[in-house]
C-alpha cells in the first residue's frame, strides 16, 4: 500500500485531491486539516482505508504528531506528501503590513517547510516518493491587495524548486501545481462566476485535484490549472513592463475576487481546512 498525506483535506482541493487518490488501487490516505467532523465524514465515505488527524498547522507541535500518527497507523511508510492548506487574508500592504505577510508566511509557507522537514525521513525510507506543493499563481505573477498571499506562495515556489534538486538524489520527486482562480470554500471567486465575461477563468477543485495526481504519482514538475495561467508566468518574465500596465489598468481590477478569510481571518486558501 502507498501512504499519502494530505493537508487542508476538509474541503476545495484538499478533499478533491482525497476523492481523486482514492479511486486508484492501493492507496491510503492521511486526512490533515482542522476541523474533525468534516475530516471524519470524508474518511468513511472514500473508496480507500483512510486516517485523519484534526490539528492547525501552524502549531509548534504539529508536524510531529503528524510523523507520529503516521508512525501508529501507517508503519512509518509516506510516499506522497500534498502541502495544500493555506490562506489569505486580502489586504493592501499600507493597510495590513508587516503583520498580514507574516501571517500568510506562518502557514503558507513556514509550515510547509516544517512539516516536510519532520516527514522527510521517512519520504526518505519510502523511496521512490513525492512532495506536492500547491502553490498559486500567483506565486509568479502579483496583483495590487494580494502582496502577502504572493510573498508566501512565491518562496514556496522558489524553496520547491532547490528541494527537488537536493531530494532527487534520494528518490523523493518534489513537484509544483500553480491554480489560478479555484471556486472552493475559502475562495468562492463569486464575484468572477458572476459575469459572463471572467467565468470561464474559474477552474475546479477536481481539475486541480488531477493536476496533483500528475505532479505526484505521475512525475511531472509543475502544472498550472487551467493551463493558459502560464501564459501570465512567461509574460511576468518577457514583458515586465507590459505585465505591469495590464495589471494596474482598468480591464484588471475585474480580475479580483474576495476570500472567506477575509477579514475575519477564518481559512481561506486552496483547499484549507
Amino acid at each position: 500500500m502507498a501512504v499519502a498525506v494530505i493537508t487542508g483535506a476538509s474541503s476545495g482541493i484538499g478533499e478533491a485531491t482525497a476523492v481523486r487518490l482514492s479511486r486508484e488501487p492501493g492507496y491510503e490516505l492521511v486526512l490533515v486539516a482542522r476541523r474533525g467532523e468534516r475530516l471524519r465524514a470524508l474518511a468513511e465515505s472514500l473508496l480507500c482505508p483512510a486516517t485523519w488527524l484534526a490539528l492547525d498547522l501552524t502549531e509548534a507541535e504539529a508536524p510531529r504528531r503528524v510523523r507520529e500518527h503516521l508512525e501508529a497507523e501507517h508503519g512509518g511508510r509516506l510516499e506522497l506528501l500534498v502541502n495544500n492548506a493555506g490562506a489569505a487574508w486580502r489586504a493592501r500592504f499600507g493597510e495590513g503590513g508587516a503583520a498580514n505577510v507574516k501571517r500568510h508566511m506562518d502557514l503558507n509557507f513556514d509550515a510547509v517547510v516544517r512539516l516536510t522537514e519532520e516527514l522527510l525521513p521517512l519520504l526518505h525510507a519510502s523511496a521512490p516518493s513525492a512532495i506536492v506543493n500547491v502553490a498559486s499563481t500567483a506565486g509568479r505573477v502579483a496583483r495590487a491587495g494580494t502582496g502577502s498571499y504572493s510573498a508566501s506562495k512565491f518562496a514556496l515556489i522558489g524553496w520547491s524548486d532547490a528541494l527537488h534538486l537536493e531530494e532527487r538524489p534520494h528518490g523523493v520527486h518534489v513537484g509544483m501545481v500553480l491554480p489560478g482562480f479555484v471556486a472552493t470554500e475559502g475562495f468562492p471567486a463569486t464575484e468572477l462566476r458572476e459575469w459572463a465575461l471572467t467565468r470561464w477563468i474559474v477552474s475546479k477543485p477536481e481539475k486541480v485535484a488531477e493536476a496533483i495526481y500528475e505532479v505526484g504519482p505521475g512525475g511531472k514538475p509543475e502544472r498550472y490549472v487551467p493551463r493558459p495561467y502560464a501564459l501570465a508566468a512567461v509574460a511576468r518574465i518577457l514583458l515586465p513592463g507590459l505585465t505591469r500596465r495590464v495589471l494596474g489598468g482598468g480591464p484588471a481590477g475585474a480580475l479580483t475576487t474576495g476570500t472567506k478569510a477575509t477579514p475575519g481571518g477564518a481559512d481561506g486558501a486552496a483547499g484549507s481546512g
